[in-house]
């Protein structure tokens, strides 16, 4: 379990750096996200129990693990087919997108209603 302390580390860095750095566009990111609706939904919830939830995740988050799909340092067989085709600029869009939908929670189980 220790190597993989480093890359979530690394990862986190890479979040943190992108979020302040963003620069993805938001229409683009959703057209472009027609190629993601499949698994993660055009609304950014998941519709397969393997593939997460996307939407209100931080935006440097998502730029930084798609960019480790792209590269090869995080590996799924699908999401590797995926990201090969994807710019720089796509990837911001798609993190800014997904980044931007609202989620809101609702009651938490187990508590008493607000």
């Amino acid at each position: 379990m220790k190597p993989t302390l480093p890359l979530w580390f690394a990862l986190l860095l890479l979040g943190a750096a992108g979020t302040a750095q963003a620069a993805g566009n938001v229409p683009a990111g959703r057209e472009k996200a027609r190629m993601c609706e499949a698994c993660h939904g055009l609304d950014g919830r998941s519709r397969m129990p393997e593939a997460p939830n996307l939407a209100g995740q931080v935006e440097g988050y998502l730029a930084a693990q798609l960019t480790a799909f792209k590269s090869g340092q995080r590996r799924n067989e699908q999401m590797a087919v995926i990201v090969q085709a994807l710019t720089p600029q796509q990837i911001d869009d798609l993190a800014a997108y997904y980044a931007a939908i609202e989620v809101t929670v609702g009651k938490i189980p187990g508590e008493p209603g607000r």
